[in-house]
């Protein structure tokens, strides 16, 4: 690869301008702490290196990124993978831009902001085909809230402003005759910083993923409004499907690494498979032990609530784009008016995983 004539600290600077009106891309990690941590290193073969950043590795949307090293996928395909996170909530697009990472497990909708900001990057392995975010409503709301016309005069919590948390909340709310103007969206995070804003009344309702979404439905903290796990979910609140976790990479490397990148492509695919005829229990099982903070049980739950929101093969639903694109032209800065130059089909590629499932 070409020597990057910007610095690193000015690399890293400019990625996280790139990114402020899409930042912190629905990231629910339970976890807490302060820049990117390093996960356990999986088997080492000879092959190539790969970091990847994900946003949040004990999500249970991102569970594959995991799974994957866990089952020794990655050394079967011949490449040795640095997992990496961001626990603080720091967008692992960010790591991308900067060139400190080579791939980033996060939502899709990125590929699309960066293109409109005339970046070049693409989702290689399409993880899930809906959000598998869930809009839930604190009990003593419940009766209050029953629709996004019920937003009005509403604090709404949010990973944090300009996340896809706070995206498909406005949209839920405008589609549902509510003006984004008309509610305030508080960030909370996610895990016990959400259940607790919920909990003391700081939020009214709020847009968080499993396993939080257990942790609060088992606590009788709250209810489901809007339930996007599944494919029925996201086109009943969205329209169409959306797709949402994926590994995406910079264009350009996955053309002088296109190897590297059909490896990649190899092991998740394989994943997907895997996942698709196992049980939650035992995709629980597989898992490092302190991902199920509420218990075995529970975990397995979340797991199963979840798992409809994931490809089987890695391939982009194809109506899927579409959608993301029509809920950021709703309100992303950098997107709304540009939707006719926005080329959809640079934004992922089937090439890889078509090989791999073959």
């Amino acid at each position: 690869m070409r020597p990057n004539p910007i610095g690193r600290p000015a690399a890293a600077a400019l990625a996280a301008v790139l990114l402020l009106p899409l930042s912190a891309c629905a990231n629910d990690a339970a976890t807490a702490g302060h820049g990117a941590v390093a996960a356990p290193a999986g088997q080492q073969v000879d092959g190539p290196k790969v970091k990847i950043m994900v946003g949040g590795l004990d999500k249970v949307i991102y569970l594959p990124a995991m799974l994957t090293q866990r089952l020794g996928f990655f050394a079967e395909a011949g490449v040795n993978v640095e997992l990496m996170t961001e626990p603080a909530g720091v967008n692992a697009t960010t790591a991308l831009l900067a060139g400190d990472v080579q791939g980033a497990v996060g939502f899709y909708d990125h590929t699309i902001d960066l293109q409109a900001k005339g970046k070049k990057v693409e989702s290689v392995v399409q993880f899930a085909q809906a959000p598998g975010e869930v809009e839930v409503v604190s009990t003593k709301q419940a009766d209050a809230i029953r629709s996004g016309a019920d937003f009005k005069g509403r604090k709404l919590g949010v990973t944090s402003i300009g996340s896809s948390t706070d995206f498909l909340t406005k949209y839920l709310a405008v589609k549902n005759g509510t003006a984004v103007s008309e509610f305030s969206p508080i960030a909370v995070g996610a895990g016990q910083t959400f259940i607790a804003a919920l909990q003391q009344g700081s939020i009214d309702a709020g847009m968080t993923t499993d396993p939080t979404v257990a942790a609060v439905l088992d606590k009788g903290l709250g209810k489901v409004l809007y339930d996007m796990r599944t494919p029925e979910g996201s086109r009943e609140a969205l329209g169409g499907l959306y797709p949402s976790s994926s590994l995406y990479m910079n264009t350009d490397w996955v053309e002088k690494n296109r190897d590297t990148t059909q490896k990649l492509a190899d092991a998740f695919v394989k994943t997907l498979k895997w996942m698709a005829t196992h049980s939650p229990e035992e995709i629980a099982a597989k898992m490092p032990a302190d991902y199920a903070q509420g218990g075995a049980e529970r975990y397995a739950a979340a797991i199963k609530a979840t798992l409809p929101m994931f490809t089987t093969d890695g391939v982009m639903p194809a109506d899927g784009p579409k959608t993301v694109l029509a809920v950021l032209a709703a309100f992303h800065p950098d997107v709304k008016g540009k939707e006719g130059s926005i080329d959809l089909a640079k934004t992922y590629t089937t090439e890889f995983v078509a090989k791999a499932a073959g």
